[in-house]
């Protein structure tokens, strides 16, 4: 397996797979280990970015992204997912007034800022080491831990008052549930609502624009070219880092694990010896000690 299979691959998940799908496909296709920054509902689409090879120990770096979606809420049935999964538990009527541009960009608005926020019960929470799906499932009650969260910009992309239903793009903090929030609006709308449909356009930098299928991957997967245009490098995942050169006495205590003074601030650093990227080093309190190596320890 060579080198340029190490790093982050953008993959456009489709309806039919979970987000464990996905990684056993290509994980199989590839021939190479995959891993994910974290998973995107099974009924939901869009941007899946994939760490592969060495690229996985590199997950810790990537989890608190904020994210993009376009989703599509169903006004006046409550079900007991909040979205198109769930069984319908409640119907209720839904004004035909509320149907107007400037009246739901207005209340879609109020929702821009700081939030507290109830993750749904059909969610992998852990409270007391179980994950609240197998609470609802048992029809256990139990408390749900509310979070903070935040919604950068919300705005009405469509609404069709015959199929009673919203189009809205949100830009959000990681850990928001658009099935709460999308609960939510209808509650501000005086009805109520589930997600009909998501679709992911957006985690931190890596957009959908770049993303592939797996159909894409299936089919190029013995190009060379194509694979070195889709990964993006580990070095390039650290672009925004700072670099730190090495020359070869300190490289083999770096890579001994030995901490090196270093007087710089406190943070990842790239690492390089003789303008080769060697992986990341930690600083802190003016000292540098190896995290991650994505070569073999040759020098």
């Amino acid at each position: 397996r060579e080198f340029f299979m190490d790093g982050i691959i953008i993959v456009d998940k489709s309806k039919e797979f979970t987000s464990n799908d996905v990684v056993n496909k290509v994980k199989k296709i590839l021939n190479v280990k995959v891993g994910h920054t974290g998973t995107l509902d099974p009924n939901a689409t869009g941007v899946l970015p994939l760490l592969l090879g060495k690229g996985t120990k590199f997950s810790k770096y990537l989890i608190n992204h904020d994210k993009c979606y376009i989703a599509t809420l169903k006004l006046g049935i409550k079900t007991s997912t909040a979205d198109v999964e769930g069984d319908i538990i409640e119907e209720k009527d839904v004004d035909d007034n509320i149907f107007n541009k400037e009246y739901l960009s207005e209340k879609l608005n109020c929702f821009v800022g700081n939030l507290v926020q109830t993750p749904p019960i059909y969610s992998a929470i852990k409270v007391k080491g179980k994950k609240l799906y197998e609470y609802a499932r048992n029809n256990i009650e139990v408390d749900i831990p509310k979070r903070n969260i935040e919604i950068y910009s919300i705005k009405l992309i469509d609404f069709c008052k015959k199929d009673k239903t919203i189009v809205f793009e949100v830009e959000c903090s990681k850990g928001t549930y658009i099935r709460s929030l999308c609960e939510d609006i209808a509650e501000k709308l005086e009805t109520i609502g589930y997600m009909k449909e998501l679709r992911r356009t957006r985690v931190g930098e890596f957009s959908i624009n770049e993303a592939v299928t797996i159909d894409d991957i299936e089919n190029n997967k013995d190009n060379e070219n194509w694979i070195k245009n889709k990964v993006i490098s580990l070095e390039k995942l650290l672009k925004e880092n700072e670099c730190i050169n090495l020359d070869k006495e300190l490289v083999q205590k770096f890579f001994n694990g030995v901490k090196l003074k270093y007087n710089g601030p406190d943070g990842i650093y790239k690492i390089y010896f003789n303008n080769e990227f060697l992986g990341t080093g930690v600083v802190k309190e003016k000292s540098l000690k190896r995290d991650i190596i994505v070569i073999s320890e040759k020098y």
